[in-house]
């Protein structure tokens, strides 16, 4: 007899679910004890972590709700999600809502929305279906990078205007699935030359344009009233008015001068010098969940910098198997997509993995200073807004794929019968 109700709609791959479910275990407990500093605002120490968890269990039925959703399907919705996403990245430029300097949100039924958070599965979703449509038996056809690069720059750019990192990041997963789905690596490397061109571009106009004191004025605590004007003329200044705050960024990340500890500038390097504090305080077993002494000290303990808490509270140990979960993410992944008898739901799963662990990893270099800071969460462990819910519902495409898609196996079946 078939069973019916809701356990029965929860299907797909066991190890996927295992790494979503401890990922999740892991953002209750580190959100909770990382919002120290809004639970003191707001006067409830529950009200941060109950709101992260209540948009946790919205996440989990989306993801239920799209995991039952057969991945063939999915190709129906992409004009629609591409679509909405311009419209959306559009509309954030003109009347987004501003925060650190960023225009990238926008308010909808009071929680703020990212739209590159929806864009990049558009494109992702897009780019599995050309690579997918346009498969020869020696590779993509050497069309489908035309097209991709059409579909996916327009985002890409808007995504830059206001995310750089997270436009890099997307791009990033444009090219690693561009590479597995076999495109030409003649068209690959022309991509890479140019791509090397337009950055030594880029940064050199950023260095030229921008204007580092502006940038530290803004996140030093002492800024007075005058140096507010200046930082609003600044954030009017076009299309580079980002360029301060990533000149500021690569300068940072650049100077390789040591600092004695006397002469750090704890309101100018803040989160830098807190992170440091943490990890290098943490030793190997750390002090435990909820006993972190830095998370009161750290700005966006409980999103940019939660893995900087999770070293202090988890040690190098726990810190360790937050990393080998998105690892172990990404190569079971891998293995689903290998065992799919078509190109589109393995491109695309594979799209989604990567979108979700280059962001990971991207995340805790920032955190241990192996990469420049940005405002990049850690996928499904910040706090976050509906970027959570999204992320979640990327984990669904993965778990419909690994039940409905087609199997190698069924394939050889088939064959025999």
């Amino acid at each position: 007899m078939k069973e019916n109700g809701f356990f029965n709609k929860i299907k797909g791959d066991t190890i996927i679910w295992m790494v979503f479910f401890f990922l999740c275990i892991v953002s209750i407990i580190e959100v909770y004890s990382a919002s120290s500093g809004l639970s003191y605002k707001t006067g409830n120490y529950w009200k941060p972590a109950l709101y992260h968890t209540a948009l946790l269990f919205v996440g989990f039925l989306g993801m239920i709700a799209t995991m039952n959703i057969k991945c063939k399907y999915f190709k129906v919705v992409t004009p629609f999600a591409l679509f909405i996403s311009l419209i959306m990245l559009i509309a954030v430029l003109i009347v987004g809502k501003a925060t650190n300097g960023a225009q990238r949100w926008i308010e909808l039924f009071g929680i703020q929305f990212q739209p590159s958070e929806l864009a990049k599965g558009a494109v992702v979703l897009a780019v599995a279906q050309i690579l997918s449509a346009m498969q020869t038996e020696n590779g993509a056809d050497r069309s489908a990078f035309k097209f991709i690069m059409i579909v996916s720059l327009p985002f890409i750019i808007l995504i830059a205007l206001e995310n750089l990192s997270t436009a890099a990041l997307l791009f990033l997963t444009v090219i690693l699935m561009m590479f597995i789905g076999r495109v030409p690596k003649m068209q690959l490397g022309r991509m890479f030359g140019v791509l090397a061109l337009a950055g030594v571009f880029g940064v050199s106009m950023i260095m030229l344009v921008g204007n580092s004191e502006v940038s530290e004025k803004k996140n030093n605590p002492r800024t007075t009233y005058t140096d507010h004007k200046d930082e609003k003329k600044e954030e009017k200044g076009g299309i580079f008015h980002r360029a301060s705050t990533w000149k500021a960024r690569i300068e940072k990340f650049t100077n390789g001068k040591e600092i004695h500890p006397d002469s750090f500038d704890l309101d100018k390097d803040a989160q830098v010098a807190h992170a440091n504090i943490a990890i290098v305080s943490s030793n190997i077993v750390g002090k435990g969940p909820g006993n972190s002494v830095e998370r009161d000290f750290l700005s966006q303990a409980f999103s940019d910098f939660i893995y900087a808490i999770i070293i202090e509270e988890m040690g190098i140990l726990g810190a360790f198997g937050v990393c080998m979960l998105y690892i172990i993410l990404l190569f079971r992944t891998a293995r689903i997509a290998n065992r799919c008898a078509n190109v589109y739901p393995a491109l695309l799963i594979m799209g989604i993995a990567l979108l979700l662990v280059t962001q990971a990893m991207f995340n805790m270099a920032v955190a241990v200073g192996l990469a420049p800071v940005t405002g990049q969460p850690l996928p499904l462990i910040s706090k976050g807004g509906t970027s959570t819910i999204v992320n979640c519902i990327y984990i669904g495409i993965i778990l419909s794929v690994s039940y409905s898609a087609k199997k190698r196996d069924d394939v050889k079946n088939v064959a025999v019968a």
